[in-house]
């Protein structure tokens, strides 16, 4: 018997999902989720629900990452999630967990992924909660300041839903409400990296790919380096204000190699950084005006700081976003980075153009609503015009009934050169389509 290609694995996978799709879509869409609870006029309640997902992309460029896995197919994959809540009677103690089971039809492969899974106590006022936890915390579109918490670029890039951009964090938060200030406190004894786009599925240039001893030293769970981030917020007339501060590392790694002319080793590392931030919202004519800035003080955590480590660097953004017509959502975005200039702090041999000390990037995003919601196009789309590159990712949303979701979409990427943030990407546009199932 022959072995499957990766690009009709990829095909398969969405056509079980179509297949399966009609007979569960059947069911009532009202309905709620299922419950369990016990006797009694109080009751605990037990609450289980899920979706089945199927994910494919296809790199449309002809291109071959340098890791040779999957050819032209980015994605393609099956998930099972299963969320299940659980509330005591008196309503003071909270269980979520929310779990993936998968199939990876490119490497053939099965894999679990916990979402979320914590334990949250309420009493008056103050909310604890322990465990795996998805933070948001900022105000833009794609553009993160003060939501320094680990994103999945690689799930982003090749096409799957949005909500798998964020990944959880494991530790302990706090929040408490009150009429003169609200507090969210977090504290990560274990550190959480952003996971970016493989060179095995993208055709990515890997540095250095002539030293052989690479590795990756990621920071060790102990008390000094338990990340803390806080955020307080409160209204005030008619602004809804914030301020955030945060102490641990950067997500994405910095390069370290020894310091020859040929350099024979290379650690990937996290340096320590602290971030100040501040946003604010209001209602401005027909819409929302929104602010965000943060001073990235890559100094922040330790004395001395490393020359292969990131320069400080402020980021600033600006949002507004109106109803231009009925059913339509028009959000425009204004963000920048300008970086410290510490270019004696350099190290000795370059790992790659030194970048920009000031970037800039506008975006617009317009979503429109068709038919009571069941057809739903829109279009995002990023330029920089200190980098020359761009970003657009088209989508066309499908909702026949409450049960059965299809998502099919692009993402393109364009750059003068391939070493911009989006330029890098430009050898690996791909077609999408997601097809979920919820029960």
């Amino acid at each position: 018997m022959g072995t499957r290609s990766p690009r009709s694995a990829t095909l398969a996978v969405v056509a079980v999902c179509l297949m399966a799709s009609p007979l569960l879509a059947q069911s009532d869409p009202t309905a709620a989720p299922r419950q369990e609870a016990s006797s009694g006029q109080d009751k605990n309640t037990l609450e289980i629900h899920g979706f089945l997902l199927g994910a494919g992309s296809v790199r449309t460029t002809g291109e071959r990452p340098p890791g040779g896995e999957g050819g032209d197919v980015v994605l393609g994959e099956t998930r099972l999630r299963l969320d299940v809540g659980a509330n005591m009677a008196s309503g003071s103690v909270t269980i979520l967990v929310k779990g993936d089971l998968l199939y990876d039809a490119v490497t053939r492969a099965f894999a679990h992924d916990l979402r979320e899974g914590y334990a949250g106590v309420g009493r008056g006022s103050l909310d604890l909660r322990v465990g795996r936890q998805i933070v948001t915390w900022g105000l833009g579109d794609l553009f993160f300041i003060n939501d320094v918490f680990p994103k999945d670029w690689d799930s982003f890039f090749s096409g799957r839903p949005m909500e798998y951009l964020k990944l959880g964090v494991d530790g302990i938060r706090a929040k408490w409400s009150s009429n003169v200030l609200n507090a969210d406190v977090l504290a990560v004894p274990v550190f959480t990296a952003d996971k970016l786009p493989s060179s095995k599925r993208f055709s990515l240039g890997v540095p250095f790919p002539g030293v052989v001893n690479q590795q990756e030293s990621k920071p060790t769970a102990n008390v000094s380096n338990t990340e803390l981030a806080l955020r307080l917020h409160r209204h005030v007339s008619g602004f809804d204000m914030s301020v955030y501060a945060y102490r641990g590392f950067w997500r994405t790694p910095s390069v370290r190699i020894d310091p020859t002319v040929s350099p024979t080793s290379m650690t990937r590392f996290y340096p320590g950084l602290a971030v100040y931030g501040a946003s604010l919202q209001k209602g401005l004519g027909d819409g929302v005006f929104s602010a965000e800035t943060g001073y990235y003080d890559s100094r922040g955590h330790g004395a001395r700081h490393d020359p292969a480590a990131p320069n400080s660097e402020w980021r600033v953004l600006a949002v507004y976003q109106y109803q231009p017509w009925r059913d339509a959502t028009v959000g425009v975005q204004a963000y920048a980075e300008v970086r410290k200039d510490n270019s004696a702090d350099r190290p000795s041999v370059a790992t790659g153009p030194p970048p920009d000390r000031v970037r800039g990037v506008f975006s617009v995003r317009v979503t429109q609503q068709l038919r009571y919601q069941i057809w739903r196009p829109s279009i995002f789309i990023a330029y920089s015009p200190t980098d020359t590159d761009v970003f657009v990712r088209p989508e066309l949303g499908y909702k026949p009934t409450e049960n059965l979701s299809l998502t099919f979409g692009a993402t393109r990427f364009a750059g003068a050169t391939a070493t911009t943030f989006f330029g890098q990407f430009k050898k690996d546009n791909n077609l999408f389509l997601n097809v979920r199932v919820d029960f």
